[in-house]
């Protein structure tokens, strides 16, 4: 199977989460921005097995009125800096299909509109 690039990724993030892919532009800005959400993709060849084991663990624990989230918590680091990590199965679960807004809404979004 052939290699996807980032930009893939990042269009594919974009249109299941109704929003848009920011081509690269020198700036720092988001991957991918819709109504609510500011979203940074990180594609990876492997995630962490500690970080993936973590989440289907909390899957298997949750109930259906459950959202199973990980915490990921910095020794020394004030609790509000702590990072929430789920799957996008469970937050789109959770959330609602996203992916079906406004026609048009994946894809790059130009420097004109």
């Amino acid at each position: 199977m052939r290699k996807r690039t980032w930009k893939a990724i990042e269009r594919a993030i974009a249109h299941r989460l109704g929003g848009r892919r920011l081509p690269v532009s020198g700036r720092p800005s988001p991957d991918v921005v819709s109504d609510w959400l500011v979203v940074e993709v990180k594609h990876r060849e492997r995630l962490p097995s500690w970080l993936t084991e973590a989440v289907r663990k909390v899957r298997s624990l949750a109930m259906s009125h459950h959202l199973p989230i990980v915490v990921l918590h910095e020794s020394g680091q004030r609790h509000d800096n702590d990072l929430v990590v789920m799957s996008l199965a469970d937050f789109e679960a959770w959330f609602g299909e996203i992916s079906k807004t406004k026609e048009g809404s994946s894809g790059d979004l130009s420097s004109s509109g």
